[in-house]
């Protein structure tokens, strides 16, 4: 059993890891392959990194950088759940250039935690990690959608935020219609 109820907000557990590592890039994949039967989540960021004998801590849950608790489970976690459900799991980093985490799932295992809300998850990243760009690409077998903040930063120019409403609704509407046709429901 896990900490948290689906990969969303695993996903957003190890972002916020990032952007307090100093990240100003995140790079979320993820690739949906029926076919091999395979999910696979990929966060990487270009925060502080990590040397060798704190990646060597990493996924041990009594291990943590933070001082508001004595524990860090995110990391443990995340693998844990991927390597139940007949998948992989790896971190790597280095100082200076950032951390990429990795996990890997059977699309098809009985246990695998549902995607959950990524539209959400976005949302709260794309406003939340203010002065971070998030570049998300998700590819169900042959459709692909791809969601670069630096390109929409570019159209609206310094003065419009991303938590303006209007960006907000559009940024909404645009996850949930590309969610809808990577899931083959529209198009």
């Amino acid at each position: 059993m896990t900490i948290f109820r689906d990969l969303s907000q695993h996903i957003l557990d190890i972002a916020e890891n990032g952007v307090k590592a100093g990240a100003t890039l995140l790079h979320l994949t993820i690739e949906e392959n029926t076919a091999a039967d395979t999910l696979r989540i990929a966060i990487q960021d270009n925060g502080s990194g990590m040397d060798a004998v704190t990646l060597a801590k990493v996924e041990d849950p009594w291990f943590t950088t933070r001082t508001t608790r004595n524990v860090g489970l995110g990391i443990p976690f995340f693998k844990q759940a991927a390597e139940m459900c007949d998948g992989t799991f790896r971190i790597t980093s280095e100082p200076g250039v950032g951390t990429l985490t990795e996990a890997t799932f059977r699309h098809s295992h009985i246990d695998r935690p549902p995607l959950g809300d990524l539209t959400g998850t976005l949302l709260c990243m794309i406003v939340g990690f203010e002065g971070v760009d998030i570049v998300y690409r998700h590819r169900v077998d042959d459709r692909e959608f791809v969601l670069d903040t630096r390109d929409i930063r570019a159209i609206l120019g310094d003065d419009v935020p991303f938590s303006d409403p209007d960006v907000l609704a559009f940024l909404n509407a645009s996850l949930q219609e590309d969610r809808a046709l990577l899931q083959g429901e529209a198009g």
